[in-house]
């Protein structure tokens, strides 16, 4: 069984509280094949016209610039190390009510048809490798799971559209650290609970590797 653990905080443990849920999955999954692709460490060059010219160049047969082969380079690493992962963690936080910025180029790194997904005759989307299992690891330090606050967040939000709407994979388990910065005294249980229930998610992972 193959493990993606995708980091998208590069603040340190001390300050960000998704940086520490993904240090606590990391350190207690026992898991053989596991893999870390760490948004803010990994060359992740936006998505845009850079991207669209490559494309277009490779549908005409021309030669890529150096600049434009390590992009391509990019993409295709990220793709593969999603192709081959039968788990995928997902651990970020919420900023500005979504995901961070080198987060959302990754999810554009894959988000692409022909690979996660492609169009059918009737123009519908039809998933292109369906059946993997996911896991959100997540933070916020306000309260957005309330009626009134729950249409603002747009990170787990988004986050549960791609996977389950077009990359057809099942979440396995989510876990939201949410509140420690809106409600200070009671940000110590909330931050802890939090991730005792990661270290959980950490053992259902451990299981299905000997189930594997």
């Amino acid at each position: 069984m193959n493990v993606l653990v995708i980091k998208a905080n590069n603040r340190p443990a001390s300050e960000a509280i998704s940086t520490r849920m993904f240090e606590t999955f990391m350190e207690n999954v026992e898991v053989e094949n596991i893999k870390v692709y760490d948004v803010f460490e990994e060359y992740t060059p936006y998505f845009g016209q850079d991207f669209f010219t490559i494309f277009g160049k490779l549908q005409q047969g021309e030669t890529l610039t150096e600049e434009e082969q390590a992009m391509l380079a990019a993409q295709q690493k990220a793709q593969e190390l999603f192709k081959e992962a039968d788990v995928i963690v997902y651990a970020f936080p919420l900023w500005n009510l979504t995901i961070p910025s080198k987060m959302h180029t990754l999810i554009d790194y894959l988000y692409q048809a022909g690979f996660t997904f492609r169009y059918n005759a009737e123009g519908q989307s039809v998933p292109q490798l369906p059946g993997k299992k996911s896991i959100i690891l997540s933070a916020r330090g306000g309260f957005y799971s309330t009626p009134e606050t729950a249409p603002l967040e747009m990170g787990v939000n988004y986050m549960r559209n791609v996977i389950t709407g077009v990359f057809a994979h099942d979440i396995l388990e989510e876990v939201i650290i949410e509140g420690h910065n809106a409600d200070p005294q009671n940000a110590e249980k909330i931050i802890a609970d939090g991730l005792e229930r990661v270290k959980e998610v950490a053992k259902t992972v451990s299981q299905l590797q000997i189930n594997a």
